[in-house]
Order: structure tokens, then C-alpha cells, then sequence
């Protein structure tokens, strides 16, 4: 009888259980350069299988330390949000814009590719449009830098975009009268301030 528990100690010794934290670590880690690699967090490329090859252990391995892909995920989210270095538990509204480029800064250093493929006619129309705006804000702002006018057309450019809008209503679950007020008050915004004269840069 007195087998039994010197056998269980040494199934929970310190020595295993940091060996256990250690190879969740580096399954973790994999994961991480995984989405390093990929286009703005291409979550589908996350596998358990894929993140097995990059650390080095079994498909069985992983599943010991993570129940779910879903939790293997959740996991190396919680990575990436440590490696920007954002806490949103007391965000404040002063806080948002420093937070957004510390974020947005973040995310540059991923590669970029569009999210889905482009059909030329909708490529053609995007184009229409982008021309249309810069055409637009160069009357009133024709006395700014060029790179000034470029990021005020495109910032009306992502606004009027039907991702925004979809995002309003999807995620926000917004009314889509809602969702149109709530894009044309901040395009509004952006109107007025190339109109006073406020440009992007310093």
C-alpha cells in the first residue's frame, strides 16, 4: 500500500510538471510563429497537426495540454495579446488612439494579402471609387501634402466600405439604419475636418 502514493509523487514530481509546462510552451510558441508568418492572422491555418510539425511533438501531445483546437487558439491569442502589451480591462477614451497604433503597429509586422480574391470587375469599381474620393478632397484640401490627401480619401474610402458596414451590424448586431447613421456621422466628421483644414499629419 505504501507503493501506491510514492508512485503518485512521482508522477506529480516538480521535475515532470515542469517538463509538462515546458512542451506546452513550445506548442504554444509554434502556434505563435505560425500566425507570424501568415497574412494578419490567417486563423485557419492554425491546426493542431500544423502546430504539432513546427514544435516538434505529436498530434497526441498536443491534445494532452489543449482539449480543442479551439482552446489551442484561444491560447495562442492570449500570446499575441501579451506580445502587443494592450490590457483593455480599464480602457479609457483617451487611451483608444494611443491603443489603436500600438496595436495597428503590432499588426504591420504580419504579412498582408487580401482576404479573399479579388474579382476584376469588383477590383474595376474599386478603383472607380478610390479616384472618385481623391478627386473629392482635392478641391478643399488642394493646399495639403499629397500624402495628406491620399490618407483622408482613403480613410472615407474604408468607411464607406460595405466590410464596415457589415461589421456594424454583424458584430455590433447595429440595425442597418443604425449601422448607415453611425458611418455617415463619422464620415461627416472627416468631411469637416479637411474642410477646416485639420490634416491627418502633425
Amino acid at each position: 500500500m505504501s507503493d501506491q502514493p510514492g508512485e503518485r509523487r512521482a508522477y506529480d514530481s516538480p521535475l515532470r510538471r515542469q517538463r509538462a509546462a515546458e512542451t506546452r510552451e513550445r506548442i504554444v510558441d509554434a502556434g505563435a510563429e505560425i500566425i507570424h508568418g501568415l497574412p494578419i492572422w490567417n486563423w485557419d491555418a492554425l491546426t493542431v497537426r500544423a502546430v504539432a510539425e513546427r514544435a516538434g511533438v505529436n498530434v497526441r501531445t498536443v491534445y494532452r495540454h489543449f482539449a480543442t483546437e479551439r482552446d489551442l487558439r484561444a491560447a495562442v491569442l492570449h500570446r499575441l495579446r501579451k506580445e502587443v502589451g494592450i490590457d483593455l480591462s480599464d480602457l479609457r477614451l483617451e487611451d483608444v488612439a494611443g491603443i489603436t497604433a500600438r496595436l495597428l503597429g503590432y499588426v504591420s509586422t504580419f504579412p498582408i494579402a487580401p482576404r479573399t480574391p479579388r474579382d476584376p470587375n469588383v477590383a474595376a469599381a474599386n478603383r472607380v471609387q478610390r479616384e472618385a474620393l481623391r478627386r473629392a478632397v482635392a478641391g478643399p484640401a488642394e493646399s495639403w501634402p499629397a500624402a495628406d490627401r491620399v490618407v483622408a480619401a482613403s480613410v472615407l474610402d474604408v468607411l464607406w466600405s460595405v466590410v464596415s458596414y457589415e461589421r456594424l451590424v454583424t458584430d455590433w448586431e447595429l440595425e442597418p439604419k443604425e449601422a448607415i447613421t453611425a458611418i455617415t456621422w463619422v464620415i461627416g466628421l472627416v468631411e469637416d475636418a479637411i474642410r477646416e483644414g485639420r490634416r491627418p499629419s502633425p
